[in-house]
């Protein structure tokens, strides 16, 4: 009897080495095959691959995904590993195709600048970004849950030592003399009016 191993070279074919075994190794080899083709996200680049590899081996088109340019990988591997797109397929993505610029570019920082909006603004900016474009592929609206999980716990992270400037009301000797000024300016100027009418009226 002859089963199958199933697994994914480089080019993204998928291939069946075949092998003899004998009746009672059935289950192992079965076994086998499901533990070397079950999806287990552990590196960034190991994900681009099975992002193409998905798309390879999806040939239909989602009805469910968006029009982008990105967007066809990104359904074709949430339909290979995910039967759709869901929000568990959206949370791996985040943290693999947003997350980890986010993370390197504030890592790059000081935590003193953490602080400075003008050095973090463009990194929260593309973050935010990211995740919208993200979840448009997948047809999923946002903002989301998910992403506001995600800016809670980037704040919690990043910005939580982060001073908070309070505003407080002026004193009130400044407040009476920006509000008494205008009020004594109005008279003299009705004065200086009703004089140039009169003088204008004498002349003529």
């Amino acid at each position: 009897m002859r089963v199958s191993c199933c697994f994914i070279e480089p080019s993204c074919r998928k291939v069946e080495i075949h092998y003899p075994a004998s009746p009672g190794k059935m289950n192992t080899a079965l076994s086998d095959k499901m533990t070397l083709t079950r999806f287990s996200p552990v590196l960034s680049g190991c994900f681009i691959i099975l992002l193409m590899c998905a798309t390879a081996a999806t040939g239909e088109a989602i009805a469910t995904c968006g029009s982008g340019p990105k967007c066809e990988p990104l359904c074709s591997f949430c339909g290979e590993f995910f039967s759709g797109p869901t929000m568990e397929c959206l949370s791996i993505l985040f943290h693999h195709m947003c997350m980890p610029k986010f993370n390197n570019a504030m890592d790059l920082l000081n935590t003193t600048d953490w602080c400075v909006w003008g050095n973090v603004n463009s990194l929260y900016s593309n973050l935010s970004i990211c995740t919208e474009e993200t979840s448009d592929c997948l047809q999923i609206p946002w903002p989301n849950p998910l992403v506001e999980e995600i800016f809670v716990d980037i704040h919690s992270t990043y910005f939580k030592e982060c001073p908070t400037e309070e505003f407080s009301d002026p004193p009130p000797a400044t407040v009476f003399a920006l509000v008494i000024t205008p009020i004594c300016l109005i008279p003299i100027m009705v004065s200086l009016v009703v004089l140039k009418t009169k003088n204008g009226d004498g002349s003529s």
